[in-house]
C-alpha cells in the first residue's frame, strides 16, 4: 500500500493510497487510451478519461448530463454546486460543455481532493473550486439563489448518508437554487424502489416540477441499481431531444414526465429529519 504523503504523485499511478476516510485504489482502465476508475474503500466511485473530458463511463452521469444539457437555464454561465467529488468526474464534463460554468465541488474526504488533484488536469478556480466539507452543513451556509444546478452524489459505502435524503435538506438545496435551476439526485435502489419512490415523494414535496431517468429494467423492479431523480421551480425532461438521446445510449433509459413520476411515488412518505 502506498504510504499516505503530504505531497502526492504528479499524474496517475496506478496502486492503493491512504486517504482521510480509509483508502483509494486507482485502477488502469484497459478498455480506453487512458481511462481511470476510482474505488473508494472497496467500491467504485468515479471513472475518468485523461484524454477527452466529455467522456462518461457511468450511464448515471450520461443521464444527468443530458438533462443538464437540455434544459434552458436564465443565466448568462452555469454556476453549478456538486455534493459528493471523487473525481470531479461531471464537474470536469461540465467544464468542457459549458466553458464559462463556475463550478464548486464538495468532497469530505480532503486526502482525496488532493489526490484528485494531482493525478488528473481539472480546471482551477475560479472555473472549478474543491471544497473539503461535509455536503449538507456546506450547502446550509451558503447564499440564497446562487446556483443553478445542484448535483447530490454522495454515497458511504453503497447508502447514501441520511441527511443528504431529507425534506428538510431538500428545502435548503431549493433556497440556494435561482429560479429555473435543477435539483438533481443519484438514488442507488434495490428492486423494491422503496427508496426511489420516497426519494422522489420527498423532492416532490419541495419542487413543483419531477422527471425521473433510469432504465426500463429498473424502474419496472426486475434488478438494482441507479435511478436519476430530478425537481425543479420549472418544468424539465421535456425535451423530445432528450429522450432520443436516452434511448439511444448504450443502456437505453427513460424519462418520466411530473404526472408519472407523482404516480410513482403517491404512496411514499416524504423522509424527514425526525
Amino acid at each position: 500500500m502506498a504510504k499516505k504523503t503530504q505531497k502526492p504523485p504528479i499524474g496517475p499511478i496506478a496502486g492503493v493510497y491512504e486517504i482521510d476516510t480509509g483508502t483509494c485504489a486507482l485502477v488502469r482502465d484497459t478498455l480506453t487510451a487512458d481511462g481511470w476508475i476510482i474505488e473508494v474503500n472497496g467500491v467504485p466511485s468515479s471513472h475518468i478519461d485523461v484524454d477527452d473530458p466529455t467522456q462518461l463511463d457511468f450511464e448515471y452521469m450520461r443521464w444527468m448530463a443530458g438533462l443538464v444539457r437540455h434544459h434552458q437555464f436564465p443565466g448568462p454561465r452555469l454556476r453549478a454546486l456538486h455534493l459528493g467529488g471523487g473525481a470531479c468526474t461531471l464537474a470536469r464534463y461540465f467544464a468542457s460543455v459549458f466553458p464559462d460554468a463556475r463550478q464548486v465541488v464538495v468532497e469530505l474526504d480532503g486526502a482525496l481532493a488532493q489526490l484528485v488533484r494531482e493525478w488528473f488536469d481539472l480546471p482551477r478556480a475560479p472555473l472549478l473550486r474543491i471544497r473539503v466539507g461535509e455536503a449538507r452543513a456546506v450547502t446550509e451556509t451558503l447564499t440564497e439563489d446562487s446556483r443553478d444546478l445542484v448535483v447530490r452524489d454522495v454515497f458511504a459505502g453503497a447508502l447514501t448518508p441520511g441527511p443528504l435524503l431529507t425534506l428538510e435538506f431538500a428545502e435548503h438545496v431549493r433556497r440556494v437554487l435561482a429560479p429555473g435551476g435543477i435539483y438533481v439526485v443519484n438514488c442507488g435502489d434495490t428492486r423494491d424502489l422503496t427508496l426511489a419512490k420516497r426519494e422522489a415523494a420527498t423532492i416532490g414535496s419541495v419542487f413543483p416540477h419531477l422527471t425521473i431517468i433510469a432504465d426500463p429494467a429498473m424502474l419496472k423492479g426486475r434488478r438494482y441499481g441507479n435511478v436519476v431523480i430530478a425537481g425543479s421551480d420549472v418544468p424539465l425532461g421535456e425535451d423530445p431531444g432528450l429522450a432520443r438521446e436516452l434511448l439511444g445510449g448504450a443502456v437505453p433509459a427513460q424519462v418520466w414526465s411530473d404526472e408519472r413520476v407523482r404516480t410513482f411515488a403517491r404512496d411514499a412518505k416524504p423522509l424527514r429529519d425526525t
